[in-house]
């Protein structure tokens, strides 16, 4: 490990007899994406909370570039929680200064880095206003500002895309990508696999409190195994159900999506293909997060 990498370290953690997490393990390296996916109730958030130091761990560690994280290192980490924690009634420019300055900022400096972030996320028109009169999206750029005032060491953000429009997804992207092409280790969890595939580096899939797939899209692409998308419009359904070690994964409009067991020769999927009329495509498929995410969490 080196420079800033947040590590997370055979984490476990549990509430009476519910285990909430399973010798979790992963690392978020320096100018990294990482994307934290999972269903409700998977563990994702409680591992942000044991990063953050919100909750103990009932085992395993957290560290920040080798350093366990303590209150010194609590106060190096941007953090958006999905439950927002904003000062409804306080003004937007008062509330951000603030907060900068329980990090540790002067007032001048404070301020300046509030000027800066509020500018950059398209909100500073909105200083003099309390939050509670924003919009939802304005309330999410008010609450990453928080987590950037003062130039964080990470970034940690629990389903920062949340109920955003699509200019303020744009936006929280290209924030997310700056702060990390500065060195930044970026961690986000999120429902909308389409954005974690195109800006995550890596993603790790957590189930039941396990992590169970962890690595680049092309390398969770790999360990899904061979897959086929047939599109044979006449080809009724279960066509392939008699062909050893093919599993049907999708049917669509005529477009079936199969997956092949090692050693299957696609040939033979070819063939009974076409003993159900013309086939419009065979090809070799490429899954998306979202597939993958589901293959996985099925298993």
């Amino acid at each position: 490990m080196s420079g800033n990498t947040l590590a997370i370290e055979h984490v476990s953690k549990r509430y009476g007899d519910v285990t909430a997490l399973d010798d979790l393990s992963f690392e978020v390296n320096p100018g990294e994406i990482f994307g934290f996916v999972g269903s409700n109730g998977a563990g994702k958030t409680t591992t942000m909370r044991i990063i953050l130091g919100v909750l103990t761990a009932d085992g395993g560690s957290v560290s920040l570039g080798g350093r366990p994280v303590d209150l010194d290192v609590r106060r190096t980490i941007g953090y958006m929680p999905e439950e927002r924690g904003l000062y409804p009634k306080m003004k937007v420019g008062e509330q951000l200064t603030y907060l900068a300055e329980l990090h540790g900022l002067s007032r001048s400096g404070a301020r300046a880095a509030v000027a800066r972030w509020t500018e950059r996320l398209g909100i500073d028109h909105r200083l003099g206003d309390t939050v509670d009169s924003l919009s939802l999206g304005n309330q999410q750029r008010v609450q990453l500002a928080a987590a950037l005032v003062h130039d964080p060491a990470v970034l940690v953000l629990d389903e920062p895309f949340s109920g955003l429009d699509p200019v303020a997804v744009d936006v929280m992207s290209e924030t997310l990508v700056e702060k990390a092409n500065t060195g930044v280790p970026v961690i986000f969890s999120s429902h909308q696999l389409d954005l974690v595939q195109r800006l995550c580096h890596r993603v790790g899939i957590i189930a039941s409190g396990r992590m169970r797939a962890l690595g680049t899209v092309d390398e969770l692409r790999g360990g899904a195994g061979t897959q086929l998308l047939v599109h044979a419009p006449a080809a009724p359904d279960g066509w392939s159900d008699h062909l050893a070690g093919v599993r049907t994964l999708d049917r669509t409009d005529g477009r079936t999506v199969l997956a092949l067991d090692p050693g299957v020769d696609d040939q033979d999927v070819l063939a009974a293909a076409l003993n159900t009329g013309p086939v419009h495509e065979f090809s070799r498929h490429r899954p998306s997060l979202t597939e993958l995410f589901r293959e996985v969490v099925a298993g």
